[in-house]
């Protein structure tokens, strides 16, 4: 093989991972109706199931610890949730930031929704709420020059660490999520 099919051209850091993400966008109708329907929780990232929601983790984080909140019910438009499916995926939102602070200690969060494509929503047709972890300093010249980010810790771990957290609160009923 020549060697200079697999360098890098200056300025471009090659990221073969991101393939997955791409084949998958092209086979799947819709990653996030797909996941809960498997039934595997720990292979799709599942954290938590509530009765209209879940939470699941970001396979292609923007940091370790991104995870997303989805309602059950495919739709894109905000306004086609119920009263009680509003509720509770806003009670899961503050669920997972409360997960996150027990595990992952960051100094602050983004949280928000992507509506629509030109808006960056990756997944348009079915909506979701972005948890994302934040630390002071955690941006660097990785994601501003070579758009490619550093993550710490691995999904497989972090799930592990997470799950931990949320049976432990559960069992001690400190579960914003549930309204308890």
């Amino acid at each position: 093989m020549d060697d200079s099919t697999t360098r890098e051209a200056p300025g471009q850091i090659w990221a073969p991972w991101r393939i997955e993400y791409i084949r998958r966008s092209k086979d799947q109708d819709c990653i996030l109706c797909s996941a809960p329907s498997r039934g595997e929780d720990e292979a799709s990232l599942i954290l938590h199931r509530g009765t209209w929601n879940f939470i699941i983790m970001n396979a292609y984080p923007y940091s370790g610890g991104h995870l997303m909140v989805a309602p059950f019910k495919h739709t894109a438009d905000l306004a086609d949730l119920t009263p009680q499916e509003s509720a509770e995926h806003f009670e899961l939102v503050k669920l997972g930031i409360a997960l996150l602070k027990d595990v992952a200690h960051p100094d602050g969060f983004n949280v928000g929704l992507n509506l629509g494509r030109v808006a960056g929503a990756g997944v348009d047709q079915h909506l979701h709420t972005h948890i994302v972890p934040r630390w002071l300093g955690d941006t660097n010249f990785m994601p501003v020059i070579a758009d490619t980010r550093v993550m710490s810790e691995s999904l497989p771990s972090m799930y592990s660490s997470l799950k931990k957290a949320l049976t432990q609160r559960l069992a001690t009923h400190e579960n914003p999520g549930t309204g308890q």
